[in-house]
């Protein structure tokens, strides 16, 4: 399993941990407290469409918090792309113990396989002209988990946080200009990536003069992001400095093949996260002979 796909340990422990509270507390799973002690069982993972997994991490964390005796097998990895009716992951032990964890290791390998899948859509629909890149529109407390499903879907990382690298938006140049944006952010921060947001090509043109390190073309045609690549080439032949050009704003499955070929570096979407179907994945139990 790739470490770079994964999450980080201490947030799946963390939202695991609250998960399994919000499942569990105050007195437990009461409906599977009546089972017989000692019942054991054997459960298969098995994907019911096609996708990508995501999650993993989250599925195997739970098992451990909720009785890690549990024993997993897994016969496929973060990241893998599935077909409808593969066994991921088979567990084993006390039925008690795999009753109570089913249903968040479920949630979360289902709504993270979810987001991976879309990715990988996105990225197979650019084929190769650019690389596809989040945003930070995520569900709060999940960003790093959800941000890993990309990854697991061959996509890539924008910024994690606002402290992550500076960002000129729209909103920010009401009440400065780009020049004098860029010039602060030197300034204050040096070292830091300096990414500033554009919607036409004047802006386009002082963002390069002022030297940022990035540009994201707002809302944009293709025809237009061609216009404003073709700007960017040619200041790169005069000055040696080319900034990282992105596209955003409405770009879909449908349109993004036709951004892929104007020579932009990446496109974003929130949709890779807040528009992701589930996976479906169920969890098939055996109850094994006493």
């Amino acid at each position: 399993m790739s470490r770079r796909l994964n999450p980080p340990a201490h947030d799946v422990r963390d939202v695991v941990a609250r998960a399994l509270a919000e499942d569990l507390h105050p007195f437990g799973d009461l409906s599977a407290s009546l089972l017989p002690e000692g019942v054991q069982a054997s459960a298969d993972f098995r994907v019911r469409e096609a996708g990508r997994l995501a999650g993993t991490a989250c599925a195997v964390e739970t098992f451990t918090q909720v009785d890690p005796s549990v024993e997993m097998i897994w016969n496929n990895a973060e990241g893998d792309a599935v077909e409808p009716g593969t066994v991921i992951c088979t567990v084993s032990g006390s039925l008690e113990s795999i009753l109570m964890a089913e249903r968040t290791a479920l949630n979360l390998m289902c709504h993270l396989s979810g987001i991976a899948t879309r990715v990988d859509s996105f990225v197979k629909e650019a084929a190769g002209g650019c690389r596809v890149w989040d945003t930070r529109k995520t569900l709060p407390g999940l960003r790093s988990l959800q941000k890993a499903a990309v990854r697991a879907g061959g996509g890539l990382n924008h910024r994690g946080n606002l402290s992550d690298w500076i960002m000129l938006k729209d909103n920010h140049l009401m009440g400065m200009s780009i020049t004098d944006g860029v010039a602060a952010s030197r300034d204050r921060w040096p070292g830091r990536t300096v990414h500033v947001e554009c919607d036409r090509q004047e802006q386009v043109l002082e963002a390069l003069a002022a030297k940022a390190d990035a540009l994201l073309l707002d809302n944009m045609s293709p025809d237009e992001v061609k216009a404003c690549v073709a700007l960017v080439d040619e200041n790169e032949a005069a000055t040696n400095h080319r900034p990282l050009v992105e596209a955003s704003g409405g770009i879909t499955l449908d349109t993004i093949g036709s951004y892929a070929k104007t020579g932009i570096d990446l496109v974003s979407s929130s949709s890779f996260i807040m528009s992701a179907q589930v996976l479906d994945i169920g969890l098939d139990i055996g109850v094994e002979a006493s």
